[in-house]
């Protein structure tokens, strides 16, 4: 198995989502875009993965397949890219989640997949260039990898940019009332001492028409709201497309760092408005608690794989503002202890606390008395680099698409966080303001300017 060598071509600047959208024919098609987000430097295309693997549910500890498909570690490169390839992965909630007492449609995905790609375009937006990444057991594998993915950039081209609706119907996969009904009995079990937080979601599903495809859909869905962690994967017959803002892990220059979201506010229609939604969030008690609560909760599960006392919240409450929502984010950091890794990472952080609750194992068995299986929506996508590092994302805003029939269905959800003081229908308008982009990425483009 290739090992530590590495090859960098600079080329000229293309836009990463052109060279994605001329990778429309390759096998495993991946874009991690940060196109337009705030401090964002680098977005990564890649295809032809060297192996991948799909593990279901119920294998043991499936993430550590991470170290075996890795095979031997690389030193950090100075003034290389970030993520210079390695393995990327896809973790579904259900893979660590009890059983859906709804069941449902999890449209059939694994509980993780796993590909390691030798071969990566790197957009450096700061500097407006191109790096083709390659690696490989020696200098001549590694020079080809770098030329195979410099070659990728002769097919670039813009996304075709469909109009009008992709979708015939965005529909709930259950009536708003049974969403209050559940987040009513939430509010009861916390009420009980049972949990201190669940994140409740709600779902909608439907059909792209059929001259739609999923890169359609992601190409609206970065365009009209650009965040830090976009990304889309084409496996085959399933497809994600995901516009997250949320950072789960990451393990880079000896820390491993986690800024959890906890709190929501739809953004003005104007600046009066903007500035006073801005203001009630940074006042509210109730979403102060709600982040503090996964705060805690992060800091327990990074304890298992950082040195005892390193752990620390740097920083609580910070406002970050999106194209359609402002968020208050929390930093928790720790330094991991000797042996540690990505594989040991994920396992014992496995998944979010942000979206699951506090405690987090006895939220996760009342979030499933409530939901039906989730799929990807609230895993993590990740990638863990040759070089041991780590970049996961929480998968929110985010788009799980199945080809069936040859027509592409696609379901999606939003959730909130219930705490004992929660309100059941200011709940619901919550997920109603997370899923406002989604909906009229699919059904409408021209409503995404009203946003």
């Amino acid at each position: 198995m290739p090992g530590p060598v590495l090859t960098l071509i600079e080329r000229d600047w293309v836009p990463p989502l052109h060279a994605a959208a001329g990778l429309e024919a390759r096998e495993g098609r991946l874009v991690l875009l940060s196109d337009g987000a705030p401090d964002a430097r680098w977005s990564y295309a890649a295809a032809e993965p060297a192996a991948i693997e799909r593990i279901p549910r119920g294998q043991g500890d499936p993430f550590e397949r991470i170290a075996a498909l890795l095979g031997e570690r690389a030193e950090p490169a100075p003034g290389a890219p970030p993520f210079t390839g390695g393995v990327v992965g896809l973790a579904a909630y259900d893979l660590a989640a009890p059983e859906a007492v709804l069941g449902g449609d999890d449209q059939d995905w694994p509980g993780l997949t796993l590909a390691r790609y030798e071969a990566v375009l790197a957009f450096d937006h700061r500097e407006r260039r191109v790096i083709a990444v390659g690696r490989g057991a020696d200098d001549r594998a590694a020079r080809a990898a770098a030329e195979q993915a410099s070659a990728w950039l002769a097919s670039a081209r813009a996304p075709r940019g469909l109009s009008g609706p992709l979708a015939e119907d965005f529909a709930p996969e259950r009536p708003a009332q049974a969403y209050v009904d559940a987040v009513s009995d939430v509010v009861g079990r916390i009420a009980a001492g049972e949990i201190f937080q669940a994140n409740i979601a709600r779902a909608w599903s439907g059909v792209l028409v059929e001259e739609a495809d999923p890169f359609d859909l992601f190409a609206r869905m970065a365009g009209a709201s650009p965040a830090p962690y976009a990304a889309f994967w084409d496996l085959g017959d399933h497809v994600l497309a995901s516009n997250s803002p949320e950072s789960f892990l990451s393990l880079r220059d000896g820390w491993i760092t986690a800024r959890p979201i906890k709190g929501t506010r739809r953004r003005g229609a104007n600046p009066r408005q903007d500035a006073a939604m801005k203001a009630e969030l940074l006042a509210s008690a109730k979403d102060r608690a709600e982040n503090l609560m996964i705060v805690d909760l992060m800091r327990n599960d990074l304890s298992r794989v950082c040195v005892p006392g390193s752990v620390t919240a740097p920083a609580l409450f910070e406002l970050q503002t999106f194209a359609n929502v402002h968020h208050l984010v929390s930093t928790v950091q720790g330094r991991p202890a000797p042996g540690v890794g990505s594989a040991e990472i994920m396992a014992a952080t496995f998944p979010p606390g942000s979206i699951t609750g506090a405690p987090k194992h006895q939220a996760m068995q009342v979030i499933a008395r409530h939901e039906a299986a989730r799929g990807p929506w609230c895993g993590s996508l990740f990638t863990a680099g040759f070089d041991g590092s780590l970049e996961a994302s929480v998968l929110i805003r985010t788009v799980a698409l199945h080809r069936t029939g040859g027509r592409w269905c696609f379901r999606t959800l939003a959730g909130a966080g219930i705490v004992a003081d929660s309100d059941p229908e200011a709940e619901l308008a919550e997920t109603d303001a997370k899923i406002t982009a989604i909906r009229a990425a699919i059904m409408d483009q021209a409503a995404r300017s009203a946003l």
